[in-house]
């Protein structure tokens, strides 16, 4: 115990959080990460969560390029101390994620890595990912998926109908050991150069350790509050859910 102990208590966690997203779903003028919920932008939503969790050390932000004065700014008036670097993003999830990456200090151990527009992380959840994260050096926070689930023909009728009792709906933050997800991103982009092959098939950062790393990914239980805003009828069940939270 007193090993464990002493390794938990000098492990490094830094959260990379994405907020480089356009929001064309959410038909705005306005990038959802920074659209007004309940009086607060949403990717604050997610920052602060971190900036409070005993167990971050450091936040990455990644936002476009013409938002980083923007995002710099905010993080000053919320107050944001743990955001130590601002990288900007590129035009697919897993350019600006290595973006990210690139950013981190040496020094850490773990990264989780979390969507700017999933304003409802919770500390339980930020602590169950840290804590799988330090056992299993790879993990992604799921809930298992509620629905049936069917797969279709190329003439939209059903092909067959899966069993639900081992699908699970994977969300972020997704927890990796840092050299270990440093080390498949490289393989990435690696294997992008030599076969010109096609990236665009890959949605999250789980995607790529199943393929380029040399560990398997755990789940973590995660929240069927920790939604992620994509369209306007999400910003609704958001505000729902925070004033739920806050007793409103």
């Amino acid at each position: 115990m007193d090993e464990i102990k002493k390794e938990s208590e000098k492990r490094k966690i830094t959260a990379v959080v994405l907020a480089a997203g356009s929001g064309s779903r959410m038909q705005s003028a306005e990038k959802k990460q920074f659209m007004d919920l309940c009086g607060t932008p949403v990717v604050i939503h997610s920052l602060m969560a971190f900036e409070k969790n005993k167990n971050i050390d450091n936040v990455v932000v990644v936002t476009a390029k013409e938002d980083v004065h923007r995002m710099l700014l905010l993080s000053l008036r919320y107050n944001l101390r743990k955001v130590k670097n601002i990288a900007e993003g590129g035009d697919m999830r897993f350019k600006s994620v290595y973006s990210g990456l690139k950013t981190v200090s040496g020094d850490t151990n773990y990264v989780l890595i979390h969507d700017g527009a999933r304003p409802l992380i919770t500390q339980e959840l930020i602590d169950r990912c840290c804590e799988y994260v330090s056992i299993f050096k790879a993990c992604v926070a799921a809930v298992p998926v509620t629905d049936t689930i069917k797969i279709a023909d190329d003439k939209m009728f059903i092909k067959e109908t899966v069993d639900r009792s081992r699908l699970w709906a994977v969300q972020t933050p997704q927890a990796f050991s840092y050299s270990l997800i440093m080390k498949a991103y490289n393989r990435l982009y690696d294997t992008i150069r030599e076969y010109n092959s096609d990236p665009s098939r890959i949605t999250d950062d789980a995607m790529i350790v199943e393929n380029m790393g040399d560990c398997r990914v755990h789940f973590v239980p995660g929240d069927y509050s920790n939604i992620k805003i994509t369209t306007k009828e999400d910003m609704v069940t958001a505000a729902a859910f925070i004033k739920n939270r806050e007793g409103l």
